[in-house]
């Protein structure tokens, strides 16, 4: 039940994160202060710490046979996301490396939960 739970929680933050990246630009050029609240780098910070420790409970109660699968796109996609919030010098490339890392994230979470529902109504 937990580990659908964190799934979930997981899936939900990588789309606001998407969101964030894709829509707030676009809602900026319409409403000016949402371009303030949409560059503040805290925002980009915040949404990557509170990734971490959700993914890792989620992975901490992942079952062995769909484990290779979410850690390798797990890891990737949280190799992406840090890179493009916490490394200044790829500010050119954050918006790409954000939204690849949360997609790359998503699917892990979405696989997992995926696998989670079909194992528990066998």
């Amino acid at each position: 039940m937990f580990s659908t739970q964190s799934d979930a929680v997981a899936v939900s933050l990588s789309f606001f994160c998407i969101i964030h990246c894709l829509a707030f630009p676009a809602l900026a050029a319409t409403l000016p202060i949402l371009g303030l609240v949409s560059e503040s780098e805290w925002i980009h910070k915040l949404l990557v710490t509170l990734a971490i420790p959700v993914s890792i409970l989620s992975f901490a109660f992942n079952n062995k046979t769909s484990r290779q699968f979410f850690v390798s796109f797990a890891v990737t996609g949280f190799c992406l996301l840090i890179a493009g919030a916490f490394f200044e010098f790829l500010e050119t490339y954050e918006t790409p490396l954000t939204v690849s890392g949360a997609m790359l994230l998503a699917i892990a979470h979405i696989y997992r939960w995926k696998r989670h529902q079909t194992h528990s109504s066998i």
